[in-house]
């Protein structure tokens, strides 16, 4: 079974587009040097409206406190001290209602995240305001941007519906991240890290300061490998971001080129119970038997994937009142995955018998070769009562998707470059909305937030058969915001979310959008040594596509929609300062997620628990520091058993777990030559806890997804 689901991953795998990818790069660089040209002469900086235009470029899918939306946030200083090369949900993992998993084991390579049970096709990611998810299996690939969290300055994530965002829908959580910001000044900054299970990561980045008060360029050069905890589980992934900023009185222009390559040995079928306890790192992906009757792997059974994104964003702030931002956007993907397939029918693979014989040995490759290109756009005003975000985007999305035969045992007539399969598709999202903040009075605020969604979707496969589909949606969110005093305040919201379905589940037949209602009443505590946060959701959903327990031909689980089902939860997170070497930072989320009179292929289960949603899941954070700039943390985490599928079979049950890692960071700042040098460790699963953090049902077997017992990583970082 495949966590990464071949049906998807093809996806991220047309004929070439040379001249058009050329012709949007041309064009991205052309507005660069005109918008420079425009504004590079006669404007003097001033430090403190450049931070406010830093931040319009995520100010439109952002939220405060004032705005009645659960969220955490995470910023750089806070992601450093783990960033030794483990991907961007491992990080994430201590924050509250979220389970992440790696299919390798060690957190490099392929991972995945869910919140609130939701995973992460449901969890809308945007950077600088720019949708992320792959637009036709609406997942997020993190692997395609290796060491991303280098170039980070912060991220936050919405729990629940959030705010209007572009791109497809919050179903259970959105995350957006803001890349780095500019340096006044010239730095540089080389770090390395290496660990368990060969791996190792080395990071170059610098910047050049504001050259003449206006002009920076920054950049970053990335290179992670890993063996994996899992057998062959290989991962060489590079990577890079570039990054033009122009600075002026009133505005503000950036310019990023960023993207990666990747290859990683497949591990994504999981193991069954049986191999579980007798081989945990077993890994069956390759696996062949030769014409002499000997077992062997295919050493190339990996996963190719590049993918290079430009964004060009022009923040300008007129007035105290008025600002805006505009961006345009183009990400280039391709590559493919490669498989050996043992006695394939050769029909599947357009080859003629060859004699009496039809099945033949082969080594296939499904490719995706992709652009997705748009513009995203907003207008704020903000005076001391009214605070009025207009905006949206308008973006498209081309893919091919076909398969090649690079070797057969018998190849019959093929040739050299033949296609066994060929489907285009294509996807324009456009939406527009409004959100309002209006402070009633001293205390209390009103938010309003109405969003009108259009979507196109068009394919032509043997799997999805002929698709022509245009979604319309209307999406309003509302919410109260009381504040009590400075200390205390509470909100109410509600929010609607339509989301329109992926390209597997057209698969499945008859399938409709999904809708979803979602209420939010929280409390927010703050004073000096002690923050809390904590709020009672329920999000109910109708048309909800869930699993059905069958698979299509290259293992991607089938959905089919339920009428009704719901998210019941209740969400705590907190920061104590016990003392000034002492900090807590627990969290908690209680949760009860129901399919309500499910009935699945004629089948009635009546009313059962929601596939991969545990009920209890808790973190903890104990940060010390004995000394100045020496941090000591443990990290801990708890999740709750949880099913596979929906009809709640024994086999489908995932055990609970708890796990405990050890991060230890010591910065040292020289008199001479470097600014500071910093030495990071990090021991993860301290107790060496034999656990499993994700599975999947084939049919009615389990197959799991077995995480690495106690490793390490330990890193340099030298900034000079």
């Amino acid at each position: 079974m495949k966590t990464f689901f071949l049906g998807a991953k093809a996806q991220k795998y047309k004929g070439s587009k040379v001249q058009n990818e050329i012709r949007t790069k041309s064009i991205f660089f052309i507005l660069f040097s005109i918008f420079f040209t425009l504004f590079s002469y006669g404007q003097e900086q001033d430090s403190t409206q450049v931070n406010q235009l830093d931040n319009v470029l995520v100010s439109a899918v952002r939220v405060t406190a004032k705005i009645p939306v659960t969220f955490s946030n995470m910023d750089k200083k806070e992601i450093k001290f783990r960033n030794l090369g483990q991907d961007i949900p491992v990080l994430m993992n201590y924050l509250p209602s979220v389970v992440t998993t790696s299919d390798a084991g060690g957190g490099i390579g392929y991972t995945g995240i869910r919140v609130r049970g939701s995973d992460a096709t449901r969890v809308n990611v945007t950077i600088n305001g720019i949708p992320y998810n792959d637009a036709e299996s609406q997942g997020t690939f993190w692997v395609n941007m290796p060491d991303f969290a280098s170039s980070v300055e912060s991220l936050q994530l919405q729990r629940g519906v959030g705010t209007s965002t572009n791109g497809s829908s919050a179903f259970g959580a959105s995350l957006n991240m803001l890349t780095d910001s500019y340096a006044s000044k010239p730095t540089g900054e080389v770090s390395g890290s290496f660990g368990s299970f060969n791996s190792q990561k080395e990071t170059v980045k610098f910047s050049t300061g504001l050259l003449n008060d206006h002009f920076e360029l920054a950049g970053r050069l990335s290179r992670i490998k890993s063996d994996g905890y899992v057998d062959r589980a290989s991962s060489d992934l590079k990577s890079y971001f570039l990054q033009g900023t122009y600075v002026g009185k009133t505005t503000l222009i950036k310019a990023l080129v960023f993207g990666g390559t990747e290859k990683t040995y497949q591990s994504w079928n999981g193991i069954d119970a049986a191999t579980l306890n007798s081989d945990r790192t077993f890994n069956s992906a390759g696996m062949y038997t030769d014409e002499a009757g000997n077992v062997r792997f295919y050493d190339n059974e990996t996963d190719n994937y590049k993918q290079n994104h430009y964004q060009l964003h022009w923040s300008e702030s007129f007035s105290d009142k008025w600002s805006t931002n505009l961006a345009l956007h183009y990400t280039k993907g391709q590559g493919y995955y490669e498989n050996y397939k043992e006695d394939a029918p050769m029909a599947d693979y357009n080859l003629n018998p060859v004699g009496a014989i039809i099945t033949t040995d082969l080594v296939r490759q499904k490719w995706l070769d992709n652009d997705f290109y748009g513009t995203t756009f907003s207008a704020k005003y903000k005076d001391e009562k009214l605070d009025v975000i207009l905006g949206g985007g308008w973006n498209k999305y081309e893919g091919d998707h076909y398969g090649k035969v690079i070797w057969a045992r018998y190849a019959s007539q093929s040739e050299l470059g033949d296609h066994y399969y060929d489907d285009f598709s294509t996807k324009t999202d456009g939406n527009i909305f409004a959100k309002a903040n209006y402070q009633f009075t001293e205390k209390l605020s009103f938010y309003g937030d109405l969003q009108y969604r259009r979507v196109e979707y068009k394919a032509d496969s043997p799997e999805t058969g002929l698709v022509d589909d245009t979604f319309n949606f209307f999406n309003p969110k509302a919410g109260l915001n009381y504040e009590i005093n400075q200390k205390n305040t509470l909100y109410f919201s509600y929010a609607r979310a339509n989301r329109e379905p992926n390209r597997t589940d057209y698969e499945g037949g008859n399938v409709k959008p999904e809708k979803l209602n979602d209420f939010e009443l929280g409390w927010r505590f703050n004073s000096e040594k002690f923050q809390l946060n904590s709020n009672f959701y329920y999000m109910g959903y109708k048309d909800q596509l869930i699993l059905t327990g069958r698979l299509d031909d290259v293992g991607s689980p089938i959905r089919a929609n339920t009428e009704k089902s719901y998210r019941l939860g209740f969400e705590f997170d907190a920061t104590i300062s016990l003392s000034d070497k002492f900090i807590l930072r627990p969290n908690f989320t209680l949760s009860s997620n129901k399919n309500v009179d499910l009935a699945v292929e004629g089948q009635y289960y009546g009313t059962t628990k929601i596939a991969y949603s545990p009920e209890v899941i808790a973190g903890n954070i104990i940060v010390y520091s004995p000394i100045e700039n020496l941090h000591i943390s443990l990290l801990q985490k708890y999740v709750g058993e949880q099913y596979m599928n929906n009809i709640e079979l024994p086999e489908a049950k995932l055990a609970d777990y708890f796990v405990n890692d050890l991060n230890v960071s010591y910065e040292i700042k020289p008199r001479a030559i470097f600014k500071s040098i910093t030495i990071t460790g990090l021991v993860n699963n301290i107790l060496d806890k034999k656990y499993v953090s994700n599975g999947a049902m084939w049919d009615i077997y389990p197959y799991y997804y077995p995480q690495a017992g106690i490793n390490f990583l330990a890193g340099l970082t030298l900034k000079f």
